[in-house]
């Protein structure tokens, strides 16, 4: 059931009703806030869990917590909610590169700049633009995400069932992603392990940010191949063994590599330099990150799967414009 329709805004005189809403198999293994969150569009996240704490919200007509997991076949009493009337933010439909495609997937190519979902300053992303090009589709939600300035695979469930498997797969490390990117500095080793452990926070002004703190960091393992060096800058193969937001931009960072155009971890003064072109080599106007690879099993067949992306057309100019590797 869409809740939009049974939200009622402030100026409407319709009598406001609780709605009961059963539980779907899609709908099963959420979290009531989560669910919650997602039903209720526009209600501020405060008053969500207002409602949660007073107990208007009941499943199978009892009282529950916040972290209460929804059963298929729960009925849920959805408070009335009413909405101070806000202008209509029209989120425009779109459609990306489709890499793979089934009824429990959607894999995509996801270009640099986009941002996968809205929020901080962002108030739309792939996930928004993806529900609007498709209204039919009865659930969609991210498996995981990608920085905004990084291109490549990202990928989309297409039925809670697909979204749980994926997710078990990937913390229990049983899928593989990998990672094309152009670092500055002389790499050495044709294959290296960093094992640093981040720690995430947010600066003053709402920005996220990581850095490397081995108190109350995460551990962090990323391997790196070499692939092509040349004058002053290599392109590697990044393996994610851990999953943590920034990783490799920080791993490679810290480690005196920074990833060629990346504005928060980077060489700014170089990234400024790169945006023009010089006789020796190509311009350079993004981060040169871009998801090339992943392997994973499928949630229904339970064969195991290989995905690639082509690496972007703007990063493969500036590749070509290096010449010949040293190596």
């Amino acid at each position: 059931m869409k809740m939009q329709k049974d939200v009622v805004p402030a100026s409407t005189s319709a009598p406001l009703q609780a709605q009961f809403v059963t539980i779907t198999e899609e709908e099963a293994g959420q979290r009531i806030d989560n669910y919650l969150l997602r039903v209720c569009k526009g209600v501020p996240k405060s008053h969500v869990y207002r409602i949660l704490r007073s107990g208007e919200v009941r499943v199978n007509k009892g009282r529950i917590d916040q972290l209460y997991r929804l059963v298929q076949g729960d009925v849920v009493r959805i408070p009335p909610i009413r909405l101070a009337e806000k202008p209509d933010n029209h989120v425009p439909a779109a459609e990306f590169k489709i890499i793979f495609e089934d009824s429990h997937l959607l894999v995509i190519d996801k270009p640099a700049g986009v941002a996968v979902h809205g929020g901080s300053g962002v108030s739309f992303g792939v996930i928004e633009q993806l529900r609007a090009s498709r209204p039919d589709a009865k659930f969609l939600e991210l498996v995981h995400r990608l920085d905004r300035e990084t291109s490549g695979l990202l990928l989309l469930a297409k039925k809670r069932s697909a979204l749980t498997s994926l997710h078990e797969q990937m913390r229990d490390g049983e899928t593989d992603k990998r990672y094309l990117t152009m670092v500055a500095g002389d790499w050495k080793n044709a294959r290296q392990h960093i094992k640093l452990a981040l720690h995430k926070y947010t600066t003053a002004d709402g920005e996220r940010r990581v850095t490397v703190s081995e108190e109350g960091g995460q551990p962090s393992h990323t391997i790196f191949s070499l692939l092509k060096k040349f004058e002053g800058f290599a392109l590697l193969e990044a393996e994610l063994k851990t999953g943590r937001t920034h990783q490799i931009r920080v791993h490679l960072s810290s480690s005196g590599f920074p990833i060629v155009g990346d504005d928060k971890y980077g060489d700014f003064a170089l990234n400024k330099a790169l945006q023009k072109a010089t006789d020796t080599r190509g311009a350079l106007k993004r981060m040169f990150l871009h998801a090339h690879q992943i392997t994973f099993t499928h949630p229904e067949s339970g064969k195991k799967m290989t995905l690639n992306a082509p690496l972007a057309a703007e990063c493969e100019r500036f590749l070509v414009s290096l010449g010949k590797p040293l190596n």
